[in-house]
């Protein structure tokens, strides 16, 4: 598989990662053994990152990954996690509370180090200055401890995130929901300012949290009405004309070469295989124009979160 540089970290990512939330059973139940033959046949095809959390299961999932990357797949893997936020509600950003999740993470993941560390979602902190100066020196240190070799940050709104970029020093952001074909603010709103500083950008969330597949959105899914709608018009005409609007949102992300890497959530074997295939096959352009169209009066259409 292909591999892009990711900032100036020196490493050089997959175009395809693995999300860590669905391993943790944040969109339904998934066995071990599941999880272990997804993992393994990632790697095997050539996935060398894998992204996951505290926050994901509250702890399952690095916990299924600990057991599941045993016996040599961690060496074949670059491991990113993410610290400061423990559930839905629960944020700790404090150096402190930083290092009592990052140690819990390393326990879970059974591994003495990671390659990359997050703060996770900082749009949620209760101070949000602390997080540009103590969650900010914290990190840096645990990088300094040997604890990570690359330190970031990951949160939803782009002025956020570019905040972080311009004031941190960081190696790597998570930026969700900001690339995909509803919405490219990514490559306008944050992708200079990270190029400029070094930053590597990883794109997760291709198909906005559910909004651009069959199923739709989960319940709890915070966009508009009109974006849903609009979102599940196009699906329909995707089916209507022989396509799939998942496998087209993958390849219109995968197909963007200043991006380095895109996490898809993977913890079955058929969400691997749809996402590989999606990159081995020929993009329908004409389609693909289409269905543009159909989204474009919701087109960078975002929605509030955090603080």
């Amino acid at each position: 598989m292909h591999r892009r540089p990711l900032g100036n970290t020196g490493l050089s990512v997959s175009i395809v990662s693995m999300g860590g939330a669905a391993i943790g059973q944040q969109y339904g139940p998934v066995s071990a053994s599941e999880v272990a033959d997804t993992i393994h046949a990632g790697i095997d095809a050539g996935i060398n990152l894998i992204d996951t959390s505290a926050f994901y299961g509250e702890g399952r999932s690095e916990e299924v990954l600990g057991e599941v990357l045993q016996g040599g797949w961690r060496e074949k893997v670059l491991i990113c996690t993410k610290a400061g936020r423990q559930t839905r509600k629960q944020f700790d950003f404090t150096p402190a509370g930083m290092r009592a999740s990052l140690e819990a993470s390393l326990r879970r993941l059974r591994v003495d180090s990671v390659d990359i560390l997050l703060a996770h979602d900082i749009e949620f902190a209760d101070e949000p200055e602390r997080v540009f100066t103590d969650t900010a020196d914290v990190l840096h240190r645990f990088k300094t401890e040997g604890k990570c070799r690359f330190v970031g940050m990951s949160c939803y709104p782009l002025g956020v995130l570019r905040q972080a970029i311009e004031r941190c020093r960081l190696d790597v952001v998570i930026s969700f929901c900001h690339f995909n074909l509803q919405n490219q603010r990514l490559l306008t709103e944050l992708l200079p300012v990270a190029q400029s500083h070094g930053v590597g950008v990883l794109n997760a969330s291709p198909l906005a949290m559910g909004l651009l597949t069959n199923q739709g959105p989960p319940p709890w899914h915070p966009a508009g009405d009109v974006v849903k709608r609009t979102c599940a018009a196009a699906a329909t005409f995707c089916r209507e004309h022989g396509a799939d609007i998942a496998t087209l949102g993958m390849q219109f992300c995968y197909g963007e070469a200043a991006i380095p890497s895109t996490i898809t959530g993977t913890a079955k074997r058929s969400e691997l295989d749809a996402n590989l295939k999606a990159l081995a096959s020929p993009v329908d352009e004409v389609m693909m124009k289409d269905v543009r169209a159909v989204l474009e009066p919701i087109r960078d259409h975002v929605w509030s979160t955090g603080r």
